[in-house]
């Protein structure tokens, strides 16, 4: 059986990395968590207030790098599951080129759910802080990364496995 790169995207407090972490349970698969990486290499030294320019640069090297290492993970035969935001139409279109640039099987996983859900878990989660958690999401921060969020359209869920966690 080949790798298969399992893509997991969706807006804030969807239950992307909860998903994404089961997945890679399940598959056998290696976790690759664009928030883990944030929060260890740079979440010390974040300016306050938040710049966008300065997160979306760090973003990009992380992104770098966790694709240079999951290549080599699929080289050896075993699956990856990508939880890197993927907020915009633009970066998975980018991703899904990548991926058949290289030829990996690729499968994308849609998580969603009710806004005013996921706005009470993202809440909740900087409470309680238990194994999803690797940064505070405040409540500008969850309205800003909305308005950043585009929504996938039908052909982009074509073939993607659709995951709703308010079911």
């Amino acid at each position: 059986m080949s790798a298969i790169l399992h893509v997991v995207f969706g807006p804030s407090g969807a239950g992307k990395s909860t998903y994404a972490k089961d997945l890679a349970r399940r598959t056998p698969a290696v976790h690759f968590a664009i928030d883990d990486w944030m929060a260890r290499l740079f979440a010390a030294d974040m300016p306050d207030p938040v710049d966008f320019e300065w997160v979306m640069s760090r973003v990009e090297r992380c992104e770098a790098q966790i694709w240079s290492v999951a290549a080599g993970v699929m080289a050896t035969g075993t699956s990856v599951v990508l939880d890197l935001g993927l907020m915009r139409r633009t970066d998975r279109a980018r991703v899904a080129e990548i991926a058949e640039a290289c030829e990996l099987e690729t499968q994308f996983h849609h998580v969603t759910a009710d806004r005013s859900l996921r706005r009470e878990r993202v809440l909740a989660r900087n409470q309680v802080q238990g194994e999803t958690f690797s940064l505070v999401v405040t409540p500008q921060m969850f309205d800003f990364m909305e308005g950043v969020f585009e929504p996938p359209e039908a052909e982009e869920l074509a073939g993607a496995l659709i995951i709703r966690t308010d079911d």
